[in-house]
């Protein structure tokens, strides 16, 4: 049996009209200290966001998400956040925020592939619906 490690994840969730607190979830973010790992999922269904709401640009989400990506991997262009430590990257992310962009509470479990993890996650509570 391969040695499982602790890892911590939140779901991003958009909100589109922050006023009424809805919202519809996108993507993951998962952090294990042992693995070294911070990865970042996101898939933004332009069929909900319209349902939602029609004023939001879906290109201005999605490059808002991609440096998400670039500061969960640690990339130069993801500014000063992505110089961060991996665990303080991590708690940026996972932030609690008033933007239409929005992490949930933190949640752990134990796991042997964090990627995987991620994967399984993000198919779960994001594609549930798809």
């Amino acid at each position: 049996m391969q040695d499982k490690v602790t890892f911590e994840y939140a779901i991003i969730r958009l909100v589109p009209r922050v006023e009424r607190e809805e919202f519809f979830n996108i993507g993951v973010i998962l952090f294990s200290k042992r693995k070294k790992f911070l990865g970042v999922k996101f898939k933004v269904d332009e069929n909900k966001l319209n349902a939602f709401s029609c004023e939001l640009d879906l290109d201005a989400i999605n490059s808002y998400l991609k440096s998400w990506e670039l500061i969960s991997k640690g990339d130069a262009s993801g500014g000063a956040i992505a110089q961060f430590e991996l665990s303080d990257r991590f708690r940026w992310l996972a932030a609690s925020r008033s933007t239409i962009i929005q992490s949930s509470k933190t949640h752990s479990g134990l796991t042997d592939n964090p990627e995987l993890e991620l994967q399984s996650i993000f198919k779960k509570h994001v594609l549930v619906a798809d």
